[in-house]
């Protein structure tokens, strides 16, 4: 009987401390879901992504002609002086001369190298690899929130060991207070009981701090649209069936930093072909309708018209030929070889890379796996241990001390535990992290 009270007080005590029912419950999609939406970090990248969907919706304005415009009005006063062989000198002031022109000019480039479409190539390059960043932004920023919620998880599962250590602290101080008051005990026995009490207390008001500053934490990488005040789940769920073959299966299709490297690549190879491309002639249908019309007033010389006007139309071709601009030409050539090839070594350092993550990660979720299921073990003996120590303290045959030992093992089993399911998720998270496949 005495076994059974002892147990039922370890579950009333360890429901106590929970926050108020009223508090709304988060879960971790609630969570993702608001980063989503209003993580900075990806807001900015979706503002980047808008940027370069303009670019891409106009992608066809190089292949069109240009039509351009121009009107133009002035008029001068002046004075003036005339001299001829055969007539006076003639002269006069205040005369004044108004023209007037506008025209309406196309201009439709034929051939450039096949820049054009080289570049209409790299503006959607240049999208996807915005789409790209994007989504390397939203996994990295995922798998932070996945990190930040477990965390929380964690301080609450350690706040609710500490509330079963106080539970255990509580029933030692009344033991050791009664087996003064009969003359069986001790004064130190009663006096370390209250300390260790008030140090577990202590220590719940820290974990409770600690609680609420990583809820900030979660709250900040959500844009702070989750409540001022809210709960989470009380347990981690763990993927213990994750293989290395799933992992590396496609990888270089799905991971975040691979793709930006070779997107990059592909960039950088269309940026070559734009430079070759300068290097040739550049072709060009013109045409255009042009109005001018020449207004004299007071005109001294009598040969020259009073009103003169012109209009018409013209077409053509025209065609650029670089003759001789080595240094501008070859300078970009170059630099977009060298560019190419770094970009070629970048790509190649990324797969070594990821190849190397894939394995270190799941060496160490293997680790974390059997680390969990030997603490989940390691509870129990701890627990049982635990009843059988404070049975033997009521009894009288064991000392305060060996409780206390008891307890310690208890306390650290509860450590090793909650540390090794928060590791556990970890090293899942981080290994489909890696794989880019955290938010589909």
């Amino acid at each position: 009987m005495k076994g059974k009270r002892v147990f039922s007080l370890f579950i009333i005590f360890s429901l106590l401390g929970h926050q108020s029912r009223s508090q709304q419950m988060i879960t971790l999609q609630d969570a993702i879901a608001a980063s989503l939406n209003y993580n900075y970090d990806i807001v900015l990248l979706k503002n980047d992504m808008a940027i370069a969907g303009v670019d891409k919706q106009f992608i066809f304005g190089g292949f069109l002609p240009r039509i351009n415009g121009v009107v133009g009005v002035s008029q001068t006063i002046s004075a003036q002086e005339q001299e001829f062989d055969s007539r006076p000198k003639t002269e006069g002031s205040g005369i004044r001369n108004r023209n007037i022109n506008a025209a309406v000019n196309l201009n439709w480039v034929l051939f450039d190298g096949l820049r054009m479409f080289v570049e209409r190539k790299r503006i959607l390059e240049e999208y996807d690899l915005s789409s790209v960043n994007l989504k390397n932004q939203v996994v990295n920023t995922t798998a932070e929130v996945i990190s930040s919620y477990y965390t929380i998880v964690r301080q609450k599962q350690q706040l609710k060991a500490i509330e079963e250590q106080m539970s255990i602290n509580e029933e030692r101080v009344k033991l050791a207070d009664r087996k003064l008051s009969v003359g069986l005990g001790t004064k130190p026995e009663l006096l370390q009981a209250k300390v260790d009490l008030n140090a577990q207390k202590a220590m719940h008001l820290q974990q409770r701090t600690i609680m609420s500053q990583t809820k900030e934490q979660l709250n900040q990488l959500t844009g702070m649209r989750l409540p001022s005040t809210f709960e989470v789940a009380d347990s981690i769920p763990i993927n213990n069936a994750l293989t290395i073959e799933e992992i590396m299966n496609g990888i270089e299709d799905t991971n975040p930093t691979i793709l930006q490297a070779k997107k990059a690549l592909d960039i950088s190879t269309l940026s070559l072909k734009e430079s070759i491309g300068a290097a040739f002639p550049t072709i060009s249908f013109v045409s255009g309708y042009n109005f001018t019309r020449n207004n004299n007033h007071n005109n001294i010389n009598p040969f020259a018209p009073i009103n003169n006007m012109n209009k018409g139309w013209n077409i053509g071709l025209t065609a650029n030929i670089p003759i001789f601009d080595v240094l501008t030409v070859n300078r970009p050539i170059v630099r977009s070889s060298l560019n190419i090839k770094y970009n070629s070594i970048n790509l190649d350092r990324q797969k070594n890379l990821v190849d190397i993550w894939v394995k270190v990660g799941y060496y160490n979720y293997q680790y974390q796996l059997s680390a969990l299921q030997l603490e989940e073990e390691n509870i129990d003996l701890a627990k049982e241990n635990v009843l059988i120590a404070m049975e033997r303290f009521k009894l009288g045959v064991s000392t305060f001390l060996e409780l206390r030992e008891a307890q310690k093992s208890l306390e650290d089993a509860y450590d090793r535990l909650i540390a090794a399911r928060y590791n556990t998720k970890v090293a899942e998270t981080e290994l489909l992290r890696l794989k880019g496949d955290l938010v589909r």
